[in-house]
């Protein structure tokens, strides 16, 4: 074996965009093509605005303007903008910005100077001006390096900054930007910043009432009980219970969305129960307390410690430099302001503990039945072999690749051998539906344990005791693009929906788009995934190319499926409109047949009519 030489040749120093261009994922995450809700070219976006809104946390510029459209983002705001001599600098010099001293952002979210830098250096296009009484500075980039740096000028305009960018396609490939995605995160800004308005795409969005506007606008029906909204230094927490399974949180520091929770949620959570229990003298399991709880925590931290660049997750185990942990002060905070509360509203405390007691007795009713599911899951598991699992999981935080955990669910053992044979093993797992399975709407969740499908799929996710236990970060639904595909996915959309809907909402539930039709000639192959693609395809290759119709996931063979399920996979999230509750989407879509369907169905002649209307309720 012939020896690796290592010289001064092999030393090599890259500048500050050759560096984010090389690793990426250091500073935006993963990157992805826009079909998850953390790809990076939301951090992008999200960056930009961050940068707006400490301006409008120091008091300057109550409107920010954000514009997105075919690939191109723009944002405008109204603080006091870059100043001109630094323009330059600030977007495109590491360890360059305002916010080191903390007097100026004290409780800012990008401490470290990185965040616009990154944007420019991975935009094919980013251009920047900053406006300051009445004059005006400019510059334009490609990559991150200067193509036209303008001179002073004289302006009207207003004091701010505006950022116009292009995502690079050599970094992000076949990228779009979901509209559901953006709309959630510009609202999310306004219930964190009362004040201030967004000006989205041309719609006006604004919060008068905070974090208790987040929860009435993200609630699935009605609240048991009026939302309990409490405020103090900086600290903000709303909460009810719901009438969905599960725990449903939105937790955010110093603005920022933390996704995956960390210290300010769990302190929540822990405390929440605690603070309960005393309240009626009786020692309730806390998740009983928080079964059905939806709520939501916003702290301000002074230097807040995130577990990577993107901020999703807070490690901060304190509130501020030598100050009480984030459990006490969450904990104090709760026992003064949620005690005293609940003294107040006696009627809403007597509803707490009835919600409180109904979950207690459910509990207890399924345990025996839970026991014996989880034996008849563990030889299921073993001598069936449902599961083809993968090495790496969700919960292994410590590998870099837990976010590329996905779980396949199939219909046949055809379509699961295509997918077994074509998987990474280290982050695919596939587990294969026998039959259709049971259409759950309206059953309690007795059933999931005596369904074995059902009680397979819930082990094998691994979510019967905690959410947080979920082996997989991407569950994907893969069934035949025909009708009994479609009915398959429905019943199966039914089920998260019902029992589990914190995985939609959490964006973990996905749809695989697989090609309809193979067009090729000697010399190339198009896979196409509409009747529109396949006639462009055969325009493009013109003369008799040879067309084939994949009629299930089962004809693909494993060779060709690895393009579909590799870095060209296109998945389609499952994402809850705003304007559509759950019940009203099953009841409607898989409730009893009632009149109003019977004509939906006959006005629009198609047997997947009812099919293509779940998609635009819930598919986004």
């Amino acid at each position: 074996m012939a020896e690796t030489q290592y010289t001064e040749d092999n030393i090599r120093s890259l500048d500050w965009k050759e560096h984010i261009r090389l690793r990426p994922g250091m500073y935006i995450g993963k990157l992805g093509d826009g079909s998850s809700a953390d790809d990076g070219i939301y951090v992008l976006v999200k960056e930009v605005i961050d940068n707006c809104i400490d301006e409008f946390v120091m008091g300057n510029g109550k409107k920010i303007e954000v514009k997105i459209k075919d690939g191109k983002v723009s944002v405008r705001d109204y603080g006091r903008g870059i100043p001109l001599g630094k323009v330059v600098e600030v977007v495109s010099k590491m360890n360059t910005g305002g916010k080191y001293d903390s007097k100026a952002f004290k409780k800012s979210v990008g401490l470290n100077g990185v965040g616009t830098k990154a944007v420019n250096a991975l935009s094919s296009y980013f251009m920047v001006y900053a406006v300051r009484e009445g004059e005006k500075k400019q510059v334009e980039f490609e990559r991150g390096n200067v193509t036209k740096e303008y001179p002073i000028e004289k302006t009207d305009e207003k004091n701010g900054t505006y950022v116009e960018f292009i995502p690079d396609e050599q970094i992000f490939k076949k990228y779009g930007f979901k509209t559901a995605y953006l709309n959630k995160m510009m609202w999310n800004y306004c219930y964190l910043n009362r004040e201030l308005a967004i000006h989205f795409n041309g719609e006006r969005l604004q919060s008068k009432n905070g974090l208790k506007d987040l929860l009435e606008d993200n609630m699935d029906g009605d609240p048991l009980y009026p939302i309990i909204h409490l405020e103090g230094e900086d600290i903000e927490v709303a909460f009810t219970h719901g009438r969905t399974y599960g725990e449903d949180y939105y937790s955010f520091v110093n603005g920022q969305h933390t996704t995956q929770g960390g210290t300010h949620q769990s302190a929540f959570r822990e405390s929440v129960a605690k603070v309960i229990r005393d309240f009626y003298g009786k020692n309730y399991e806390a998740s009983d307390i928080r079964q059905s709880i939806v709520a939501s925590i916003a702290v301000k931290v002074i230097e807040p410690v995130f577990e990577s660049q993107t901020k999703t997750k807070l490690g901060s185990q304190e509130i501020e430099p030598n100050g009480k942990s984030m459990r006490a002060f969450v904990n104090d905070f709760l026992k003064e302001k949620l005690d005293n509360y609940l003294h107040r509203n006696p009627d809403i405390a007597e509803s707490i503990e009835k919600k409180i007691k109904q979950s207690e007795r459910e509990r207890k009713e399924l345990s025996g039945i839970r026991k014996i599911a989880r034996d008849r899951a563990k030889k299921a598991s073993l001598h069936n072999r449902k599961l083809r699992d993968c090495r790496i999981h969700y919960t292994d935080t410590k590998d870099e690749r837990y976010d590329e955990t996905t779980l396949f669910i199939t219909e046949g053992d055809s379509a699961s051998g295509s997918i077994t044979k074509s998987r990474n093993v280290n982050t695919q797992a596939v587990f294969s539906l026998r039959g259709k399975p049971l259409n759950c709407y309206g059953l309690t969740k007795k059933v999931v344990y005596e369904n074995e499908e059902f009680n397979l799929l819930q082990a094998a996710l691994d979510i019967e005791e905690e959410m947080d236990n979920l082996r997989f970060n991407k569950i994907v639904i893969a069934t035949d693009a025909d009708v009994d595909g479609m009915h398959i996915r429905m019943l199966l959309l039914t089920f998260f929906l019902q029992f589990f809907p914190d995985l939609v909402k959490r964006n973990h539930v996905y749809v695989l788009q697989t090609p309809l039709f193979r067009v090729r000639n000697k010399k190339e192959t198009i896979y196409c995934y509409s009747e529109e693609e396949r006639i462009a395809a055969i325009d493009k290759l013109g003369r008799n190319p040879e067309i084939t119709r994949f009629k299930g996931l089962g004809e693909i063979s494993p060779d060709e499926f690895k393009n579909f399920i590799g870095e060209d996979i296109r998945l389609e999230p499952v994402v809850l409109s705003k304007e559509s509750t759950i019940d009203t989407i099953l009841s409607y879509y898989m409730g009893k047949n009632t009149q109003e369907r019977q004509d939906f169905i006959i006005s629009n002649l198609r047997s997947d009519a009812a099919i293509e209307g779940l998609k635009e309720e819930v598919l986004v």
